[in-house]
């Protein structure tokens, strides 16, 4: 995973995963909290569905408030403001079809990031917390090999 040649860093990033209710508005927060503010930072879903509560909190841990995330689709998001972005990042094997059918005339960047989707997890509230964290953690890592660290933040 090396940045576009084009450019280096992408100025436009989506993440997307299947529903735009856990992954990819983490995701989205995480990287808005460190890109550099000519960054531009989205995330959609194939579908929507309402946030996950499950993330709102894990990401509440980190200083992050999703709590007003508005679920939105590839769709919606291209009625809106156009796919216009230098790399989408795909965290489901949805997500990854979907983002090469919609670019396929166009120079965007795609990448597969395999993200396990935390929310079937079993057991009490600790545990499925617990697996929402991996996730989140998981996702940092990636986001800092990928991105780097800077400083600043967009939000």
């Amino acid at each position: 995973m090396t940045p576009p040649s084009r450019t280096g860093l992408p100025h436009a990033v989506l993440f997307a995963c299947g529903m735009n209710s856990v992954r990819s508005p983490m995701a989205e927060a995480m990287l808005r909290g460190i890109a550099p503010r000519t960054m531009y930072v989205r995330s959609a879903g194939v579908k929507t569905h309402e946030l996950d509560p499950f993330a709102v909190a894990v990401m509440a841990e980190r200083g992050l408030d999703i709590s007003k995330h508005k679920p939105t689709t590839f769709e919606e998001l291209d009625d809106y403001e156009g796919l216009n972005f230098d790399l989408i990042v795909t965290l489901s094997p949805e997500a990854h079809h979907k983002a090469l059918e919609l670019t396929r005339a166009h120079a965007v960047d795609v990448e597969y990031w395999p993200t396990y989707d935390p929310t079937g997890t079993e057991g009490n509230r600790e545990q499925k917390l617990d697996a929402y964290r991996e996730v989140a953690d998981s996702l940092m890592q990636r986001i800092y090999k990928r991105f780097g660290r800077h400083s600043g933040g967009n939000e």
